[in-house]
């Protein structure tokens, strides 16, 4: 029986790429000297630093826009936290795998209201969606891209 896997995951090469060339971008421009501004990956954490609550804001959106061109969803930015303090301003984002219990539902429950001939299952952070025609599954790809879920949807591990 086809199947395939929905997932939430990120590229952390990509993400390393797009924090690269945020760096290299932020020394360059010259609304940004002599403001502190810097940023740091690791471990799924991204921290913005900058002097300034505005050059900080200024820096996530050069953060956002490397995201778009290194083909990296945003999405992966909603979940952050600020820091201020009279010297510096501090953005903490947490990027997070797996799509979690409540969204699995919803999927699921989208899915059968959209198919009863598909089948589909929670297994962990990820979901498997099966049916006994490819074309019904691609069309339950094509319905979930239409659906607005606050996590990035992949769509791999695509069996016959």
């Amino acid at each position: 029986m086809p199947s395939f896997d929905i997932t939430s995951e990120f590229n952390s090469q990509e993400v390393l790429n797009a924090v690269d060339q945020m760096n290299r971008e932020i020394v360059n421009r010259y609304d940004f000297k002599n403001t502190n501004t810097s940023v740091d990956f690791s471990n799924e954490i991204i921290s913005l630093r900058s002097s300034t609550e505005e050059r900080l804001k200024a820096a996530d959106q050069v953060l956002k826009e490397k995201f778009v061109k290194r083909n990296v969803s945003i999405k992966f930015l909603t979940n952050f936290t600020d820091e201020e303090t009279p010297s510096e301003s501090k953005r903490i984002y947490t990027l997070k795998s797996g799509i979690n219990k409540e969204t699995s539902k919803n999927i699921v429950k989208d899915l059968k209201e959209f198919s009863k001939k598909l089948q589909s299952s929670i297994q962990n952070e990820s979901i498997r969606v099966t049916s006994k025609k490819r074309d019904e599954l691609q069309e339950a790809i094509i319905f979930l891209k239409s659906k607005n879920y606050n996590v990035y949807l992949n769509y791999g591990n695509f069996r016959d």
